[in-house]
């Protein structure tokens, strides 16, 4: 591994963590004294520290694909350690404006919440009719931004797919390959839970089956992202391997 990977393997690590530490713990605790309270305050802080850590992990992922298109495509131009100050203070300004949006409508139907933490649209369902327009601006926004930043990531490995098959040598396509995979594991995994919670039918509209969403894309996507990383350990990869045949 090279210091760009540690780079980018650290701030994952603190953004995966922070995903799982936002929502795992009071969950935990809720069941444990066998009670489903949120504070306004804790739903608050739960919200904004959400979209914080996940906007910030798709900035990076972003800002990774970059940095494997320049590795692979323009190796000469390599070397300079890309800074992640600008996807966390993306990540921030997402988390305050979502936030602040979300909390500053008026409730004309409760405060239960259908979910095992602080999410905005079970938030959205409990405001008045037609008073959250303006965060429905913010989303649709926000999703156009990350639908940019999906199409910049998959036409980053076009590139780099195409440039990979350009090398004569099987042993340096195999390096290039080892490189892209883990990330691009990620990326998939990180676009086909959030798809999946967002994109679901209204026919397939349930309580259980929110909360089975919600989890995938909440906790799965952090709690797997750092064994698909540690997979580039050799030592890991044939452990897994043997472990795999010893089934067969």
């Amino acid at each position: 591994l090279h210091t760009p990977m540690y780079f980018f393997l650290h701030n994952f690590s603190l953004t995966d963590l922070g995903c799982i530490s936002t929502t795992v713990p009071k969950s935990m605790a809720n069941s444990l004294w066998d009670t489903r309270t949120v504070s306004y305050t804790g739903c608050v802080a739960q919200l904004f520290f959400f979209v914080f850590f996940v906007s910030t992990e798709f900035c990076l992922l972003t800002v990774m694909a970059y940095d494997r298109y320049v590795a692979i495509c323009h190796p000469l131009h390599y070397g300079t350690l890309l800074s992640s100050r600008a996807s966390w203070s993306s990540g921030i300004l997402c988390a305050v404006v979502h936030t602040a949006n979300t909390f500053s409508l008026p409730l004309c139907h409760g405060n239960a919440v259908d979910q095992f933490f602080c999410e905005i649209p079970q938030i959205l369902k409990l405001s008045c009719s037609g008073a959250y327009l303006s965060e429905n601006v913010v989303i649709a926004v926000s999703a156009c931004l990350y639908f940019g930043c999906f199409v910049f990531i998959l036409v980053s490995y076009v590139q780099i797919f195409r440039a990979v098959l350009r090398i004569p040598s099987q042993q340096g396509q195999h390096k290039a390959f080892s490189m892209c995979l883990p990330h691009l594991a990620v990326v998939s995994l990180f676009v086909i839970t959030g798809a999946f919670a967002n994109l679901k039918l209204p026919s397939m509209s349930s309580l259980f089956l929110g909360l089975v969403t919600a989890f995938l894309y909440s906790v799965v996507p952090p709690a797997v992202n750092p064994v698909i990383y540690s997979m580039r350990n050799q030592e890991l990869k044939d452990a897994m391997w043997k472990m795999m045949t010893g089934f067969l």
